[in-house]
Formats: structure tokens, sequence, C-alpha cells
């Protein structure tokens, strides 16, 4: 659990893209039931080896046909030991090749509210967002954990004002006279110093009309895991989180790396 006391609550938050849980092979397909298990034993070790008290995760499967219908997430809790979690499915086509996955939440705190939120209808590749309340000691504390298209500007910059809409009609949970400030994370497929993509476009929009924002990491890479030249996963925190540390984490685990922050909740 995070460390408490009286007034501050220390925690860790973990956020990563898990590729389907086929490491750095090119296609989940192409792996076994028993590779694929150990890429996600793997995985839990990660995660309890960090300490992380809140994980967030894209490219979750939970039941699909090219990763042998193993639900990733159910065996990333029972493996990393944690009592919450919610899976926010985006992407779903039916029989004969059946595919189910999203983003995900594993979490030691409890989860208050959740909601999952795809960008539209396709049955491949599809991308959505996850919006959670966790009680967090006294606190409720607002996240959300999202996924955006690799391919086109516009489409993300589409998805952004998408979420947009969404976050600009959510009240805020301890607050009803102030806006929301969300912990934002994920995988955003864009680069966070292009003015015209949609992590800028995101913190622009947080800035002016929810809260000041700190976006992390700074100058460190997250993809591809082998030889990383671009930042591609982040987190919006809000400043009023003091931050202690933000690191990304080298592993082979997936094409992306972990991100890792903790911080500090009054």
């Amino acid at each position: 659990m995070g460390s408490e006391s009286e007034k501050v609550l220390k925690l860790k938050l973990l956020n990563f893209n898990i590729a389907h849980g086929r490491g750095l092979s090119l296609y989940q397909g192409f792996s076994s039931e028993k590779r694929l298990r150990k890429v996600l034993y793997k995985i839990s070790d990660l995660l309890k080896s960090t300490g992380a008290n809140i994980v967030t995760m894209q490219e979750v499967d939970q039941d699909s046909h090219w990763n042998k219908y193993l639900d990733l997430l159910e065996i990333l809790q029972k493996g990393a030991d944690y009592p919450y979690a919610a899976h926010g499915i985006t992407n779903v086509r039916e029989a004969p090749k059946r595919l189910v996955y999203g983003n995900a939440l594993l979490s030691h705190y409890p989860i208050q509210y959740w909601e999952s939120n795809p960008f539209g209808e396709a049955t491949l590749g599809e991308k959505g967002f996850m919006y959670v309340e966790l009680a967090i000691g006294k606190r409720i504390i607002p996240i959300v954990n999202m996924h955006l298209d690799f391919r086109s500007r516009r489409k993300r910059i589409t998805q952004i004002e998408h979420f947009i809409d969404f976050i600009c009609q959510q009240k805020h949970p301890e607050s009803l006279n102030e806006p929301i400030a969300p912990i934002i994370c994920g995988d955003f497929n864009s680069k966070s110093k292009k003015t015209n993509d949609a992590v800028n476009h995101l913190f622009d929009h947080m800035q002016k009309n929810h809260a000041d924002y700190n976006l992390f990491p700074v100058k460190k890479y997250t993809y591809p895991a082998f030889l990383p030249y671009k930042g591609l996963d982040f987190v919006f925190l809000p400043k009023c989180y003091k931050l202690i540390d933000c690191r990304v984490i080298k592993t082979y685990l997936s094409d992306h790396l972990p991100v890792l922050l903790e911080f500090e909740v009054e």
C-alpha cells in the first residue's frame, strides 16, 4: 500500500502498454500459451518489484483468439496480488476470430466508480479510455487511462476532442464547485512537443480549463523498448500532487517501456 500519515499519502503509479502479452514478438498469435503465460508472469513480477499501488495498462486482452483466449488481466491481478481491477473493453469482434481487449487498471485501493468509453465501433484496433475513481484514504482520486490511434494525427485529435467532451461533463468527485482534474495516463501514440498533435492538444486544454499540470516523463523515451527514441507513453499529473520521482523502466516485456511515478497526495 502507499505510505500513509495523517496528512500525506505517498503513491506509486505505473503506466504500461503490455502489447497483448507478446513481449517483443511481432505478433501475439505466433506465441504459444506457455510463452504468453511466461511473459505475463514476468510482468506480474515487475509490478510487484516496483511497489506500484496503481497500474494502468493498454492492449490487455480478455478473450481473444490471437493469445489463446487468455484473460490477461485476471492472470496479472492474481500474479501481482492486486485486490481491485477493472477492464475497459474498447474492441469487440465476434467468432470465429474473436477479439476482446482494451485498457485495464489494477489497484491496491477500492474502485468507487469506473466506466469505459470506446472512441468508435471498429472490430480491430479500436481505441478508447477508462475513467476511474479510486477511494484512497479520505480522498477520491480520479484517473483516466487512454489509448490513442497510432496511424492518424487527425484521428488522434478527434479522439482527444471526444475525451474533452466527456471530461467537461464530469463533476469533481470531492467538490462540485471545482473543475475535475484527473491523473491522465496512457499510450498517446504521439510526441509531447508536436504542437498540432494529441498530447500537446490535451495538455493545452487541461491547463486552460481544469488545473495546472505537469507532463511525465521529461526527455525520456518509451518506444521501441529495445532501442527507444520516441516518447509515446505519458502521465499528466496535476500540480496539486507533489512528484517524488519519475523513471522509465528498462525491460523487454513489451515493445513499450513502462513509466513509474511516485508522488504525494495531501
